[in-house]
């Protein structure tokens, strides 16, 4: 490998750390990494850091919810999503917490500069409340109808329908999500960083080569609507770091969010003997990328460099936006089961399938992607299977059965060989640019081209002939060659693929510049099998676990006029009744799922249902429960559902729903 070019640190944004990741997420995440895996075979110093995003009132409930200290919840979580990360090879170098040493440090050290430099301004606001619980609510815990157009049912801080901002006190019968109570206003003491005092600073670092920067309108708009102040501090109870000189004040989770980048980087920097500062110090010759989804722009464009130039400390080099991810082009929803979780989704299927997928649709903007079954399916068997593994299948058993396993002396065709290696610069530049979808495009139109040249030459007729078998020797060396470039290009996208590849061909590809350095006269070792075909039933059988497993997330939200109201006669075909759970079950190959028997009172039925999460098997025999009877049954994997078992969610537990004290087996609820 080539002497390392530049130093780079590479972030992704922090999952939270109060629930497992989904698909949705997992596009930041493998974009990330591909991009890491390239830097690094073309010679740079990556080191890519992640952290749990840990603080926040809604990690605080979960923990009470569940009768554990936030410390374990954030541990367990955490457990589970570096199980999925590393499940779809996204390699972070150190994978750290916000909740640690290292951020504490030098989240009060940054705080503390900034307050001295009188970045930090001190004054009473008006908040909501809830009386009952004895705790200040953030905006998306108090719920009400929007003072704007009279949507009932809408978050404290903006309208779904009409996309009005205000206050969750503006609300018109506001509510607490976390007691039900109606909210108080209170006046409490707040800390404040003064980001209009960056105004200038931000306009100089942001709007430069704007005509570049696809961020640009929107920073305009920021701009002239004109910063504001922005809230750093939190009131007790809040799981977090208390600020110090405070009593009962802690840092606000955005606060010490970004700054856990930092943190996870120290803490590499202290196990590896690197010295962070030479990464952070303002005139750095070392490069700091953030790569995140386009709703936190806001925080890592203005707020994020305003706190690191205030601080003393560099400002990242560039920020990355990526766009959301959709499901058959609709928005991802828990509670309607159309969300693909990422355990789910390796229940079932290959995670580099879903990598090259993402790389095939990714550019550089912050346009959404969609997910759709069906284009996935095509898309991944008709490039890595079809095309890409389809020339090392073509060209491999000739040359094992035939030649010993050792490839020709010479290419038959030394000036395509030289056409694939010189692709490599512009398939670099698109990586570089993360035009991934530009240098997919590029790599299968060279996967076309090779076995376009495989069909021409025809080594099945050339080898039956034996003053053709050199020919044939050549003819598939040639191949195999052509695949291995394809394989460099690729593999920062598939590097599990590129394992087995690497053992087949017997050479490992250390560098980009391996694209054009042919294999002669050289031993290989019998092809196995590289990608396999998907089955659209997999997919399917995927999509059934979810939407098996989903239960509502937040509550129905049956709006006036928004197509979710149903009327009284259609309620009153929903038969539901109570079941008593004879037995409960775990389902081998799904994580989310228990099979359950109940007994409706005149039959049997089994129920699939989502609550394996927060009920053990043991936990559930002899409960009573409700059901829908009359549910259309459905055809899955593991079996036949006969019905739905009702649950409730509040995003942090699901709960069964039970009749009172002295119903039975078979009794409709009316």
């Amino acid at each position: 490998m080539s002497e390392p070019q530049r130093k780079i640190l590479v972030s992704a944004a922090l999952p939270y750390a109060n629930g497992p990741i989904h698909i949705g997420h997992l596009v930041e995440y493998i974009q990330t990494d591909i991009w890491v895996r390239f830097q690094r075979l073309i010679g740079h110093h990556c080191i890519y850091v992640c952290a749990s995003d840990a603080h926040g009132t809604a990690i605080m409930l979960r923990a009470d919810s569940e009768n554990i200290d936030p410390e374990v919840l954030v541990a367990n979580v955490s457990e589970s999503q570096q199980r999925d990360f590393a499940d779809f090879l996204v390699n972070f170098d150190v994978f750290h917490s916000t909740h640690s040493t290292e951020n504490r440090e030098l989240v009060e050290a940054i705080f503390s500069r900034l307050d001295e430099q009188g970045f930090i301004a001190r004054r009473t606001i008006t908040q909501a409340y809830d009386p009952e619980q004895h705790m200040f609510l953030p905006d998306r815990y108090v719920t009400g109808t929007c003072p704007s157009c009279k949507t009932p049912d809408q978050y404290g801080d903006n309208c779904d329908n009409c996309s009005a901002t205000y206050d969750p006190l503006d609300l018109i019968d506001p509510i607490s999500s976390v007691s039900g109570a109606p909210p108080i206003a209170k006046e409490s003491e707040h800390l404040f960083f003064t980001l209009p005092a960056f105004e200038n600073a931000l306009k100089k670092l942001l709007l430069k080569n704007a005509d570049k920067n696809p961020l640009y309108t929107k920073l305009q708009e920021w701009f002239k609507e004109g910063l504001k102040d922005w809230d750093i501090s939190r009131d007790a109870p809040y799981f977090g770091f208390r600020i110090p000189g405070t009593k009962d004040k802690y840092f606000y989770v955005w606060m010490d969010a970004p700054i856990g980048y930092m943190a996870a980087f120290l803490k590499y920097c202290r196990e590896h003997d690197l010295d962070f500062d030479e990464y952070w110090k303002p005139g750095s010759d070392a490069f700091v990328y953030h790569f995140i989804g386009k709703d936190i722009i806001y925080f890592h464009s203005l707020f994020w460099p305003a706190v690191l130039m205030g601080s003393g400390y560099r400002t990242p080099s560039q920020i990355f936006a990526h766009g959301h991810l959709t499901l058959n082009k609709r928005k991802m929803s828990k509670s309607k089961g159309e969300l693909i979780n990422a355990r789910t989704y390796l229940n079932h299927l290959d995670p580099e399938a879903l990598r090259y997928y993402f790389f095939a649709k990714l550019g550089p903007g912050i346009d959404d992607l969609d997910f759709s079954p069906d284009d996935f399916v095509a898309r991944v068997n008709a490039d890595l299977v079809n095309k890409f593994v389809n020339i090392a299948s073509r060209c491999a058993g000739f040359i094992t059965r035939n030649f010993d396993g050792r490839l020709a002396g010479a290419l038959h065709d030394r000036e395509l060989f030289d056409e694939f290696g010189a692709a490599g610069a512009e398939i670099a530049t698109a990586y570089e640019e993360r035009r991934f979808a530009e240098a997919a495009r590029t790599i299968m139109e060279l996967a076309d081209r090779a076995n376009q040249y495989i069909d021409s030459h025809k080594p099945w007729k050339l080898i039956k002939d034996s003053s053709q078998q050199t020919e044939a020797h050549l003819v598939c060396s040639q191949g195999l060659n052509l695949f291995r470039t394809l394989l460099v290009y690729l593999k920062p996208v598939l590097p599990a693929l590129a394992e087995q590849a690497e053992q087949f061909l017997n050479c490992k590809i250390t560098d980009w510049s391996d694209c054009t350095t042919a294999l002669l006269d050289h031993q290989i070792n019998p092809y196995k099998p590289l990608k396999s075909r998907i089955d659209v039933k997999q997919v399917n059988a995927m999509l059934d676990e979810e939407r098996a497993a989903a239960v509502p997330a937040d509550g129905l939200k049956a709006n006036a006029g928004d197509g979710n109201c149903i009327t009284i006669d259609e309620f009153k075909k929903i038969d539901l009744r109570v079941a008593l759970i004879t037995k409960a079950e775990a389902v081998d190959g799904a994580d989310k799922l228990l099979r359950l028997t109940l007994d409706t009172g005149d039959q049997t039925r089994t129920v699939f249902a989502g609550i394996k999460s927060s009920y053990a098997p043991a936990d559930l025999t002899g409960k009573l429960t409700v059901m829908v009877a009359n549910l259309e049954p459905r055809k899955m994997r593991f079996g036949v559902s006969e019905g739905m078992v009702l649950a409730a969610s509040d995003g942090a537990g699901v709960f069964i729903l039970s009749p009172d004290t002295g119903a039975t087996p078979g009794l409709r609820v009316t």
